[in-house]
């Protein structure tokens, strides 16, 4: 069970944009899976869509924080989750961000084959986490050297620069910490992080992910009190999430901020004996995959589009 599969994620998503015109809700997610929705629409205006989704993912309308590890966590088989679906009248499903080795993918190939349904992939991406399992030192030493530069030794260089501290601004400071991340996001990518949506549904998934057993860490990184990087991690059945970041592109020329402070959560991690796993999810830097090389584990991830319209596949597969 990973956290996006946690009622306080899936809830809390659905709470924010589950009232979306076309929206409808077939079944709860949390407790190990994902929850599933009807969206209902017209491509281009035109044509009527009746896509079936998982709680935490659209396609084509909305830009929401990435829910990753998605899958149907049902009790029976996917054979009778789809008939009990059945009186949706769904034309075609995107499943997003699905694990490749999973049962739950290969369960649902098995079921559209047996269908006649098409399945076309929309996606595909990597997971990069790290095992912290064995000693942090070691896993140093297991890092190229420009790799552990960034991540490592550049502390004494920030040291330098003044007095450093790392603070953890939940729960008290988290208005201040996402107006910073938003701020470093802003300067690095030409736009916030978070719009005001996101920021109501993390507000609210992290007071929820408490009460499942979730720590929440908004670490600060600071240089003579002055913040300069960001890290929001949420620590869930022994795996640190790292969900996302920001930091001062100014600060020096030869610190990766980012990535050094990275350093510092990871070995946190290695330090926790109730941590077996930093999870760095999918997705890579602005001018470089650093994730790939800091990873032990690499889990890669496909969405796929299944078309059960006898129109729509026809369309799919004139389009190629």
């Amino acid at each position: 069970m990973s956290l996006f599969q946690t009622e306080a994620w899936q809830k809390s998503w659905w709470e924010v944009w589950g009232d979306t015109p076309g929206f409808q809700l077939l079944s709860d997610g949390g407790r190990g899976r994902s929850g599933l929705y009807l969206d209902r629409y017209r491509l281009r205006k035109l044509l009527p869509i009746r896509c079936l989704q998982f709680v935490g993912t659209n396609y084509r309308r909305l830009s929401t924080p990435r829910t990753e590890y998605n899958g149907f966590g049902a009790a029976g088989s996917l054979g009778s989750l789809f008939d009990d679906l059945d009186q949706s009248h769904w034309s075609e499903a995107v499943f997003r961000d699905m694990r490749v080795n999973s049962g739950d993918f290969r369960d649902l190939k098995a079921v559209a084959r047996e269908r006649g349904w098409l399945v076309r992939t929309v996606a595909s991406d990597d997971a990069y986490s790290i095992s912290t399992s064995g000693g942090f030192d070691d896993y140093l030493s297991s890092l190229g050297s420009n790799t552990r530069l960034k991540f490592y030794n550049r502390r004494k260089l920030l040291q330098a620069e003044g007095h450093i501290e790392l603070k953890n601004f939940w729960p008290s400071q988290r208005g201040d910490f996402f107006t910073l991340l938003n701020q470093f996001h802003g300067h690095r990518w030409g736009r916030p992080c978070f719009n005001n949506d996101s920021l109501r549904f993390h507000g609210q998934f992290l007071l929820r992910i408490e009460k499942e057993g979730g720590v929440p860490e908004l670490s600060v990184l600071t240089c003579n009190h002055k913040a300069i990087s960001v890290l929001y991690n949420v620590m869930f059945q022994g795996v640190t999430y790292n969900i996302q970041s920001g930091f001062d592109e100014s600060f020096h020329r030869k610190i990766a901020l980012g990535t050094l402070h990275l350093g510092y959560s990871v070995e946190k991690a290695f330090d926790d004996p109730t941590v077996h796993t930093f999870d760095m999810l999918a997705g890579g830097g602005k001018n470089e995959n650093y994730k790939r090389r800091l990873a032990t584990c690499t889990e890669p991830l496909i969405s796929v589009m299944v078309v059960r319209s006898r129109l729509l596949k026809r369309l799919y597969l004139l389009k190629g």
